[in-house]
């Protein structure tokens, strides 16, 4: 089964998302799943450095520093559920997470659900700035990247194109904001949603595709 997973890597409800859908999968005893991670750029203005963090939150979301910090205790609630930390108080910079998705698009698919969990943690435990091609390099060590054609690659080109076109091709299909899940290029799940959910995603991808097997074998 093919699971693609459109999400951004300062996104925290996609870090609430992905661990619902691992706990689901860690569950699940149908078919072998390969996981495809699709880049959703939500603001790839935001320079390479990073912005203030909360002057940015505040301007996008339109609220003063009461209701953000509401919006904050709200999310950090529904990680502690879901069983990821989301230590906003630790963000200093809101980023530029183009070349954290050219890291995931350049690492070898037995690692990439790794490097995508590391990402996450650097940016939403570690408060790094995950935009930043030195911080991506240094994360990178534990899966087996040469430093130097990384970096080489990170401040050259490489992935730029894909990942650029990716999220593009995301919003074409219709896709405004993510999470967002297709289970075999069929069942579509949109939003952090709950182990439940992903379970009976799962399933419905799999009875679906059995059908379709069972129809054309007939």
């Amino acid at each position: 089964m093919l699971i693609d997973i459109f999400h951004d890597t300062a996104c925290p409800w996609c870090r609430i998302g992905k661990k619902y859908l691992f706990d689901a999968l860690s569950q699940w005893q149908g078919e072998a799943v390969t996981i495809r991670w699709q880049p959703f750029l939500l603001d790839d203005t935001i320079p390479s450095q990073g912005i203030d963090f909360r002057t940015f939150m505040m301007q996008r979301k339109g609220v003063g520093e009461s209701q953000l910090s509401q919006l904050f205790s709200y999310a950090k609630q529904a990680g502690e559920i879901a069983g990821v930390k989301l230590d906003f108080n630790n963000i200093p910079l809101a980023v530029n997470t183009t070349n954290s998705h050219r890291l995931i698009a350049l690492t070898p698919a037995e690692h990439q659900n790794a490097v995508v969990e590391a990402v996450y943690q650097a940016y939403f435990e570690d408060g790094l700035n995950i935009g930043d091609v030195e911080t991506l390099v240094n994360l990178a060590q534990n899966f087996g990247f040469s430093d130097r054609q990384l970096r080489a690659q990170l401040h050259g080109n490489a992935a730029l194109a894909e990942v650029v076109a990716q999220s593009q091709a995301a919003r074409f299909q219709g896709i405004s904001s993510v999470p967002f899940f297709r289970f075999n290029e069929q069942i579509n799940v949109s939003g952090s949603q709950s182990v439940a959910v992903s379970l009976q995603a799962l399933q419905q991808a799999d009875s679906k595709q059995l059908s379709q097997n069972h129809g054309y074998r007939s």
